[in-house]
This record gives structure tokens, sequence and C-alpha cells, in this order.
């Protein structure tokens, strides 16, 4: 296969643009497995790696973007404020993955178990997709559109991902069969919004898509003693709170775990997510 090789954003899109059968590659951590064991044979590689535009994050009027090729080792670094990114950065793989892994890569595969995708839905973040013709963006609910499948045009590449700060506390986590480098049986971030008196809640692994809870944010976010933080909420509004979360999971059978048990994890991450964010809360009260 020919391989391609881009050094600035601009010579990027020209070559997306002129081969758009070129498969992008940057850290290679998803797509040289399928190479190597001959699941894929893309006619060409877009090599994305020397690509410095792709590379940034920056701050600016409450919000926040981060390039397609930012690392999750660069996450973990850098972005310590947001500590459910940072959380499902130090999820992925090993220490050699995340050194190579990055943020646009989880967002190209979409599968629905990329580590960074329930955060990225969460944050209610919006994609930025570029070509020759322009930039876009596009909502995280409508750029994901299937597992494994996007919007993104033949002749655009994911230049990277942005969302608005919210104030307040956050959490992931995830389940699989071992410890470390696993592709999660569930994931689920929740974060607070405390401007808006809001809860959001993403799961992964569990759906075709990344999905949101929005029964379960509702239930939280009504519950919450918003004023109070020192206030603890009954168990019972807790489990209620799991269980309409786990409502929302539309998963299936297959090698990593049942829909049943896809279910009950997701209902257990949520009411841990819940206590730990409001257990959060309380040293700034």
């Amino acid at each position: 296969m020919d391989a391609l090789l881009p050094r600035s954003l601009e010579e990027a899109l020209a070559l997306r643009a002129a081969h758009p059968d070129a498969v992008p590659v940057a850290g290679g951590t998803d797509l040289m497995v399928a190479v190597n064991f001959g699941r894929a044979r893309p006619p060409a590689l877009l090599d994305l790696s020397r690509v410095a535009e792709l590379k940034s994050c920056r701050r600016e009027n409450g919000t926040v973007f981060v390039g397609a090729g930012m690392t999750f080792a660069r996450i973990a670094r850098e972005l310590a404020e947001f500590r459910p990114l940072v959380e499902a950065a130090r999820s992925v793989g090993s220490p050699q993955i995340r050194s190579r892994a990055t943020i646009g890569g989880n967002i190209g595969t979409a599968s629905p178990a990329g580590d960074a995708l329930p955060v990225l839905a969460a944050y209610d973040a919006t994609v930025v997709a570029g070509s020759q013709r322009g930039t876009r963006r596009e909502a995280w609910n409508a750029f994901f559109t299937g597992p494994k499948q996007t919007t993104l045009a033949p002749d655009e590449l994911v230049l990277g991902v942005e969302w608005h700060v919210a104030h307040g506390p956050g959490s992931f986590a995830k389940v699989g069969t071992r410890n470390a480098m696993v592709i999660a049986i569930a994931g689920l971030c929740l974060q607070l919004d405390e401007d808006a008196r809001a809860v959001r809640v993403a799961l992964g692994s569990v759906a075709p898509t990344i999905v949101r809870a929005p029964e379960a944010e509702a239930f939280a976010a009504g519950a919450i003693p918003w004023d109070d933080p020192q206030s603890e909420l009954p168990q019972s509004a807790v489990s209620e709170f799991g269980r309409l979360a786990a409502a929302a999971a539309k998963p299936i059978d297959d090698v990593r775990g049942s829909a049943a048990y896809r279910r009950h994890v997701v209902e257990v991450l949520a009411r841990r997510a819940l206590l730990w964010t409001l257990a959060d809360r309380r040293p700034a009260a």
C-alpha cells in the first residue's frame, strides 16, 4: 500500500481530497492491529503524525479545543482540570499505547467502546472536521451515526473536538475483563453543571453508539441539593438514579459480556459515579 506523508494541515487536506480512499492514521493503535491481522488492507495510508496543527490545545472564552493529534498521554498530563477525560485517557491501553493513541483516532474510529467518547458526550462536545472546502462543526450525537460510522465525508479529516467548560465535578469509569489494556464491557461518564443545575450521563459500549441517559439526568438534577453540598442523597434516590441510567442502555450479548450483565454494570457505575461526584462537591462548600 502507498504511504502519504503530509507535513502541514494544508498538505494533509489536499492529499485527502486527492486520495479519498486513503485511510488516515496517526498513532495506528487501532488501524495497524487490523492491518497486521489481515482484517484491513487499505490502498493507502494518510499519515497525520507529522501535522503539527492537529496537536494543538487551546482555551478561549470558556471553550476548550483539543486537536485530533493530541495523544492520551498528553491529555493526562496537560488537561488535569478535566478529570473525567483524564480518567478515560489513563484507561486507554498501556503507557506505550497512550503515548501513540490520539483522541482523533477514538473519534474517527467511532467505536461505541471508545474510552474518550462517553466523556465527550457528557461534555456535549462538538466534533470539528475540515477539508479543502472549509471547516465545519457538528454535535457529537449527530456526528456518530452507528457502530464505527460517522458523517465524515470522504474528503474530510477530523481536526479536533471542542466543548464549553461546565463548572462542576465529574467522573469516568469502565468495567472490563481485567484491570488494564482491555476493551470496555461498559463505560459511564457523569458530569455536573453547577451553573445550569444539570447532570449529564453518557454510556459507552452498551448501544450501537454512545448514548445519554436523559431520564436519569432529569431525576438526578431534581434530587441533588444544589444549595447544600454537605447534604447527602437518600439511598433510595441513588438506587433510582442507577435504575434509570441502566434503562437507557441498549446492549447486546457478545464475547465480552451479556446484555443483562452490561445493564447491571451501568446501574452500579451510575450509582458510584453519582456518589463520587457529590462527594467531590463537599470540599468546596
